[in-house]
């Protein structure tokens, strides 16, 4: 069966066979949506130094045994992210609908852009790098 993802009121959802949306039940469905979420690369800048930030935060709350910077890297991830989504993206985060697949998923794009292969799931994702 075929399926298209789609937005309803910024959510993620499957239009399969029909015609009726239902919710994505796997990360396999969801990764592409969550890359055609971040089709601007200014929001892909935004959550790349996000997340980072929020890396070295959480190494150095490790280091210094500080709550407090875990709080911060916290804080530091979303705040670029949603950046990048309100201001540039202009659509709703992922995270509201769908948590843990969202950072996962943004984990999953660090990676794939500090080794130089997020260009290719962005064009199987039908977005243009």
């Amino acid at each position: 069966m075929s399926c298209t993802v789609y937005s309803v009121a910024a959510k993620p959802h499957l239009r399969c066979g029909s015609g009726y949306p239902r919710r994505m039940q796997t990360f396999a469905e969801f990764w592409p949506f969550y890359l055609r979420e971040h089709s601007r690369p200014a929001t892909r800048t935004l959550h790349l130094a996000g997340t980072t930030l929020s890396l070295l935060l959480l190494v150095s709350a490790l280091a210094l045994r500080s709550g407090w910077l875990v709080l911060a890297a916290l804080v530091c991830g979303y705040a670029f992210a949603w950046v990048g989504h309100f201001f540039v993206e202009h659509n709703r985060p992922a995270t509201f609908k769908y948590p843990l697949w969202s950072f996962a998923a943004d984990w999953k794009m660090w990676a794939l852009a500090l080794r130089g292969r997020l260009g290719a799931e962005l064009a199987r994702a039908g977005v243009k790098p």
